[in-house]
């Protein structure tokens, strides 16, 4: 097991023990759902200071974060049905796209070109949905899967990666040049402890959060297993890392903060 130097990013209990989504803009400024109060935008600079960025529209609460190219954000609000897109410059959430039928929006993945992948989980029948946001609309691409959790796409924008959280499994697409899936396989599974969300590296390692083992387990890009960074909580919801590589920050349910490993 690779220990690594992990450290607190930020005090513990700023964030509520909903904090998940975390993002980085291109200045390097890290942000994570839930501060203080859910239904909020927390902001965490170079120095770990965390402030609150937003507060999003009544009724509505955040999960998955993901910026494009430009800066903007787009935010999965998981009690409203929607993917919200806050413009860069501003902090106002606008509804990009909506789907009544959508269960509950819990994290997404942004492919190169920009098209957006949701999962959709059902914790309570222990199922799922899969959903690609494109041109404001939502198209749904798979029903009846597990727990959908965690979801990434690789860097060169050809395969995503969509996690069960129950059923410890996560699965590998080819995506086609209009943004829909194909080819679906089984890329890696796990015999215990719940799966969360989910990173690709540069070199694109997938780094899966291991939720009640307090871990996160490094897979190459073929779905072999290469190492396991152990983290202080316990309770790892979702991670992101730095522009440069050099670090990934986790956001941690039982200590309401974002750990940071620096990465060797």
């Amino acid at each position: 097991m690779f220990i690594g130097n992990r450290i607190d990013f930020t005090k513990e209990f700023i964030f509520t023990k909903g904090i998940e989504g975390p993002a980085v803009d291109s200045k390097g400024n890290l942000y994570a759902v839930n501060y203080k109060e859910e239904g909020t935008i927390g902001v965490v600079n170079s120095k770990g200071k965390a402030s609150l960025f937003t507060k999003l529209p009544k009724g509505s609460i955040g999960n998955g974060i993901r910026f494009d190219e430009n800066d903007n954000m787009y935010v999965a609000d998981y009690t409203s049905h929607n993917i919200l897109l806050i413009k860069k410059g501003t902090t106002k959430a606008l509804v990009y796209a909506h789907d009544s039928t959508m269960n509950q929006p819990n994290d997404l993945a942004i492919s190169p070109n920009g098209i957006l992948y949701a999962s959709d989980p059902n914790w309570k029948n222990e199922t799922g949905k899969l959903w690609m946001a494109k041109d404001q609309k939502l198209h749904l691409l798979e029903k009846n899967m597990g727990t959908t959790n965690g979801i990434e796409v690789s860097p060169d924008g050809r395969r995503l990666y969509v996690n069960e959280s129950v059923q410890k499994k996560v699965w590998i697409y080819d995506i086609s040049l209009d943004g829909s899936v194909k080819n679906k396989r089984l890329f890696a599974s796990f015999n215990d402890f719940g799966l969360d969300g989910m990173r690709c590296d540069e070199k694109g390692n997938i780094y899966v959060c291991r939720y009640g083992k307090g871990t996160i387990a490094i897979l190459s890009p073929t779905g072999v297993f290469l190492k396991e960074i152990r983290l202080k909580g316990m309770k790892p919801t979702n991670i992101t890392f730095s522009n440069d590589y050099k670090k990934c920050y986790i956001t941690i349910a039982d200590r309401g903060c974002v750990e940071v490993v620096k990465l060797k």
